[in-house]
Order: structure tokens, then C-alpha cells, then sequence
């Protein structure tokens, strides 16, 4: 099977169940330029942001939707809403 965006669209993405804070922590991640950023913003540590960073890499892949790069992490983002295009 050839994939086609056409392909990508149509599909409903089963996406992860995060919590509020894992959503908080991707976004702010996305929109950021570093883990020590977003620590700072959120009043969290360096290692607390990587620690949420690995939960959802895992809720993602038991879903059976890897996203083990930064790249990867924001097109699922895209996909599940998260995030919007015009935000970055």
C-alpha cells in the first residue's frame, strides 16, 4: 500500500490519553527552543520535563504511534490537536 497524504488525512488517529500536565509540559515544549525553557517557565525541573517527555513517547507508542523525535512528537501534536500549525 502507497502512503498518500490523502491516506494520513483520512485516517482518525487513536491518540493517547495524557493528562492535563503532559499536555502542558508537550505544548510548551513544541513552542519552546529547550528542556531548561520550559522548566523554567512551568516552575518544573529539567529532569521533571524529560521524565513527561518519556511518558507520553510511551503513551504514543502503546497506541502504535512511535514519536521518538521532536519532530516526530509535533506532528502527532498536529495531528491530535495539540498544537496548530499557526502557533508555531
Amino acid at each position: 500500500m502507497t502512503v498518500t497524504v490523502e491516506n494520513c488525512m483520512a485516517q482518525d488517529p487513536v491518540g493517547p490519553h495524557l493528562s492535563e500536565r503532559e499536555i502542558e509540559v508537550l505544548r510548551e515544549w513544541l513552542l519552546s527552543d529547550s528542556k531548561s525553557r520550559v522548566a523554567q517557565n512551568l516552575y518544573i525541573s529539567v529532569g521533571t520535563v524529560g521524565t513527561h517527555l518519556s511518558r507520553i513517547r510511551e503513551k504514543y507508542a502503546d497506541v502504535g504511534r512511535n514519536a521518538p523525535t521532536k519532530c516526530e512528537l509535533l506532528v502527532r501534536a498536529i495531528q491530535d490537536q495539540i498544537v496548530m500549525i499557526d502557533e508555531l
